[in-house]
């Protein structure tokens, strides 16, 4: 593969490791936990996706908004049944639950769509645009990361220059407080939740063109992003964006030049080093300890 055709490929591959990310990075700046079932938020996308929009027909500004609509249902569904109780009772074992919840719907997901991998056409996936003579990329691998750094910025955006999105923040610094002041503290958290699953569901539709559909395709893809959450900082929405970029320009440039066999490899190698460089990620920061 050519260098530019590498790099746009390794930029919208990344782009979505970066948006299933920005799900763990919501969840964890808003309640200080993190959902471990965002992988299987991205099959359940992808499986809804594939039901609305290939089989059934259903025009895209219909389906879109269904399929996301179930995916919000879902990470809500998360934050009630498998976080919320477990947190209540200062406990940490939501981080079990969200991890058994997400096989769960993997499973759920194998038994309705089946094992083998399906099509999931899209105008945007089928015909390349010539970057270089002998070369080319689809026009939706330009699309995705563009619409990934769009959706950082947003996040930053309300976060940092929104009242609502201040008032999600403060609600991990200090629940009592933020109750004090006015803010639904349940209803912020659960908000979060639903959110990241969105978030994943826009990460699925994206990809699936790319990658065909599969009951079992958010399970990889979930272990990347949360690789990219830690590698950024789990606090910094550009943070994990970017670890996001990174590592899918990683992967893409080691099986270019590798070969696919050593694809694992460097990539999960290369996020060892890099903690070990940088142990607070790209744009963390190291905690201050109260004594």
């Amino acid at each position: 593969m050519s260098l530019l055709p590498a790099i746009i490929t390794g930029l919208a591959l990344g782009s979505m490791y970066g948006l299933l990310a920005l799900g763990f990075h919501v969840t964890y700046a808003v309640s200080g936990t993190v959902n471990f079932s965002q992988g299987s938020s991205m099959t359940l996308g992808a499986v809804a996706g594939y039901f609305f929009l290939v089989l059934w027909g259903w025009p895209g500004a219909l389906g879109i908004p269904a399929v996301l609509a179930i995916c919000a249902l879902y990470g809500l569904i998360i934050e009630r049944y498998a976080v919320r109780p477990f947190v209540q009772r200062g406990s940490d074992n939501w981080l079990m639950a969200t991890v058994a919840v997400g096989i769960i719907v993997d499973n759920l997901m194998l038994f309705v769509f089946g094992k083998e991998p399906r099509g999931f056409p899209s105008m945007l996936a089928v015909k390349p645009i010539q970057i270089v003579e002998g070369a080319g990329v689809y026009p939706l691998q330009l699309l995705i990361p563009v619409i990934g750094l769009l959706l950082a910025t947003a996040l930053h955006l309300f976060t940092r220059r929104t009242r609502h999105g201040v008032a999600m923040l403060a609600v991990v610094q200090n629940p009592n407080a933020a109750r004090l002041m006015g803010i639904d503290v349940g209803r912020a958290i659960a908000a979060s939740y639903a959110v990241s699953a969105v978030l994943a569901g826009i990460a699925a539709l994206l990809i699936a063109p790319l990658f065909n559909v599969s009951s079992e395709m958010g399970t990889l893809f979930g272990i990347k992003a949360f690789a990219a959450a830690i590698i950024g900082g789990l606090g910094s929405a550009w943070g994990v964006m970017l670890a996001g970029l990174c590592l899918g320009l990683i992967e893409v440039f080691a099986t270019s030049y590798l070969g696919s066999v050593y694809t694992q490899i460097i990539t999960f190698a290369s996020v060892i080093v890099i903690l070990v460089v940088l142990p607070h990620g790209l744009l963390g920061r190291a905690g201050v300890k109260k004594v």
